[in-house]
């Protein structure tokens, strides 16, 4: 472990990264650029496991000088949950800001976050997180990214920040989770049902990076909400915020009654009427696309899949979500 923090600061960034060395480098010029005084931070970045060029980046003089940066070197993978517990636990500051490895913190998101924090000991600070400018050509209907505008019952880890007192207190990431999809949502609910206050400040903005994707690879990506189950039924709170109390997207029971209306309309032709309703989402869903027919194909194929997913993890996890 390398240190080059001094003295105690007002908050700590804690960063899990894993094989994204170049992403990483622009996040730490993110963070050496906050308006925050560089005293009152200190940065800890926790590699887990990377075989790329991240030692290098994190091992540069420039790093320690431009930062109060410490990191911590993993030598087996064990993935986002327990990298970030290695970081907080290690952490000096009395409030925790977490950020992720594709992200860039815009200047003023420490300073926000301390004065929304209010100083106590209670408060769980969300900011807004949106895909990064500079990326926008790369905003195909494939592509990746996260886009958070308002407070989100997911406590997405990539703009938050939490007490340490309430992260001891419920000893941090359940590191149970076998893929980095859950573990976030879980977190927030347990230290909300511990008494955090969640407070949402939009002027915290964080850009996130946008990820071009082959279909094959976001079909992929929908898969992994098989893994998300585990968080909803851990966490009645979180599953509330379902539709209808048990469907995991908003358009999985839209395209459920569109299927099953088609079926039906094999004999009772009025029955397509039914699927309207999902047929006006997949129209507002695909608006501005230069190939609308394509992109709603594939986002009906995209809901398919995750809904299939979804299922398996429901069957895994003996809890009822589609």
């Amino acid at each position: 472990m390398r240190d080059s923090a001094q003295a105690t600061p007002d908050i700590s960034v804690v960063v899990a990264t894993h094989n994204r060395a170049e992403r990483l480098q622009a996040l730490l010029d993110g963070l050496h650029a906050q308006d925050l005084p560089r005293e009152r931070f200190e940065v800890i970045v926790v590699d887990d496991a990377s075989a790329d060029q991240t030692p290098d980046v994190l091992g540069a003089e420039t790093a320690a000088q431009r930062l109060s940066l410490r990191t911590v070197r993993l030598d087996t993978g064990g993935g986002p949950a327990r990298a970030r517990n290695t970081g907080w636990r290690l952490a000096r500051a009395q409030r925790i800001a977490f950020t992720d490895d594709d992200c860039i913190p815009t200047p003023g998101w420490l300073s926000v976050m301390l004065d929304e924090s209010q100083g106590r000991t209670d408060t769980v600070v969300q900011g807004v997180t949106i895909p990064n400018p500079a990326e926008a050509e790369a905003l195909t209907r494939y592509a990746k990214t996260v886009r958070i505008t308002g407070p989100s019952p997911h406590f997405e880890t990539c703009n938050i920040s939490y007490p340490r007192a309430l992260l001891e207190a419920v000893a941090g990431f359940d590191e149970s989770y076998p893929a980095p999809a859950g573990e976030d949502s879980d977190l927030g609910w347990r230290i909300k049902d511990a008494g955090g206050v969640p407070v949402f400040a939009p002027a915290a903005v964080v850009h996130h990076a946008v990820f071009p994707r082959t279909p094959r690879r976001a079909f992929d990506d929908a898969l992994m909400a098989t893994h998300g189950v585990q968080a909803y039924k851990r966490n009645p709170g979180l599953r509330e915020h379902l539709t209808q109390g048990m469907f995991y997207e908003r358009s999985h029971p839209l395209l459920l009654q569109a299927a099953f209306a088609a079926f039906l309309a094999r004999r009772q032709p009025a029955a397509a009427a039914l699927c309207l309703p999902y047929a006006m989402h997949l129209r507002q869903r695909t608006r501005g696309d230069a190939q609308p027919v394509r992109a709603a194909l594939f986002a009906a194929a995209y809901d398919a899949v995750q809904i299939g997913a979804t299922v398996r993890g429901a069957v895994r996890h003996r809890f009822p979500i589609l």
